[in-house]
């Protein structure tokens, strides 16, 4: 650590001006990390971090290597990996409050999570950890072989679980090709067993058999696909964080064809996380509002009918009213009785919105135990699986 992050930290504002420091900006350049492309935190085999723009630099046109310069290993450019815990950390960081006298601390905090109303769930299994997932983006059931597959950033990027955590396949390695997979944000299984993946690294959706075959690869017309959502149709839902869009595909799996594809919704506020609704084909859309240069960002979902009329807007203010901290929802889904689950990364819970209520009565599914929840999946028994990136695990919670 450079001379000042050695004095002592006796404040938060203190910690928060370390952080920034030591943590959070780039040691080539010297600008801040952020989340666009430019300034996003890029981390090499050698385990050092810098900007995207300095690793351009250093990686001349038409050659594939560079040499790391703090420790002048040499590396291969495919090997080059986002560095999700520096992402996390800043989103943390832009959120943090300052401390208050009489404010109430993290356990109390967690205390009041615990005291809504309980939907009675309990863990029943993980599996993962650091080795087996690395910085996990999304989750998917497959109804059809009764596996979990879960997108993450590791040298093969895609990976599918017995309920028990045996992986059986993993596949989408990091490769200088069309074919590979780069950076998932988000995976989701079709009726017929086909992973499709959105891969933020090339800006494509790609759709893969159960045996890691990849069978099409779309990048038209999207900025930046994000979240994806299977309707009772087979017709596949994905959200665009930059156009605003929603865009719906109604795939030829055998043809590698695409039959049909429409823009559904837009005017959307970055668009990311979505979840359509098997009885009633309502889509929910988890919008991330950007407040200012900092980064710090607060959620709003927006709930639509099959026909993709909005029906209600709920925002992270009223969540927060029943809550000890603002809600930052990371994760959605639908149980099997069309109640709405919310992954909360600020609280570190998973909440329930209840349907029969009008959305209006909240219970915590999970109040304890999770570090940094980024996704949910609903099981065939009602079992909610979580997909915590705090701790490279998968957790499942059964009622």
């Amino acid at each position: 650590m450079s001379s000042p992050a050695q004095r002592e930290i006796r404040t938060m504002k203190d910690f928060l001006e370390e952080t920034e420091i030591n943590l959070l900006e780039c040691k080539v350049c010297f600008e801040k990390y952020r989340q666009q492309q430019r300034h996003r935190p890029k981390n090499l085999p050698c385990g050092h971090v810098m900007c995207q723009d300095c690793v351009s630099s250093l990686c001349l046109p038409g050659n594939q290597r560079l040499e790391c310069p703090f420790c002048r290993k040499c590396c291969r450019k495919q090997e080059i990996t986002v560095c999700l815990p520096i992402l996390h950390l800043l989103e943390i960081t832009t959120r943090v409050v300052h401390d208050q006298p009489g404010a109430a601390p993290a356990d109390c905090a967690r205390d009041q999570v615990a005291k809504l109303k309980s939907a009675s769930f309990n863990l029943s299994m993980s599996f993962g950890g650091w080795g087996v997932l690395f910085n996990p983006s999304g989750i998917a059931f497959c109804t059809k072989t009764k596996c979990l597959v879960v997108s993450h950033d590791g040298k093969k990027r895609i990976a599918r679980f017995t309920m028990n955590g045996k992986c059986l396949q993993q596949t989408g390695a990091k490769a200088d090709s069309d074919n590979a997979v780069i950076y998932p944000a988000d995976v989701a299984i079709t009726l017929d067993g086909f992973i499709i993946v959105t891969d933020t690294g090339d800006h494509s959706l790609k759709v893969f058999t159960q045996c890691g075959m990849c069978k099409l690869v779309v990048k038209q017309p999207f900025s930046l696909p994000w979240g994806l959502g299977i309707t009772s149709k087979n017709d596949i839902i994905v959200s665009d964080s930059d156009s605003g869009n929603l865009v719906l595909l109604n795939i030829d799996f055998d043809n590698r064809n695409i039959q049909k594809c429409l823009e559904i919704c837009s005017d959307l506020c970055h668009p990311r996380e979505i979840a359509v609704c098997q009885t009633n084909g309502e889509v929910i859309v988890v919008e991330h509002l950007t407040k200012n240069s900092r980064n710090a960002s607060s959620t709003c979902m927006k709930l639509f009918s099959s026909e993709m009329k909005l029906i209600r807007q709920i925002d992270s203010f009223s969540l927060s009213l029943l809550l000890p901290l603002a809600v930052h929802t990371s994760g959605v889904a639908f149980d099997n009785s069309g109640n709405i689950l919310l992954a909360d990364i600020n609280n570190r819970c998973v909440i329930c919105l209840h349907r029969m209520e009008g959305f209006n009565t909240i219970k915590h599914v999970v109040a304890c135990g999770l570090s940094y929840p980024v996704a949910l999946a609903v099981l065939e028994d009602g079992s909610v699986c979580v997909l915590d990136s705090g701790n490279h695990s998968v957790l499942i919670y059964s009622p």
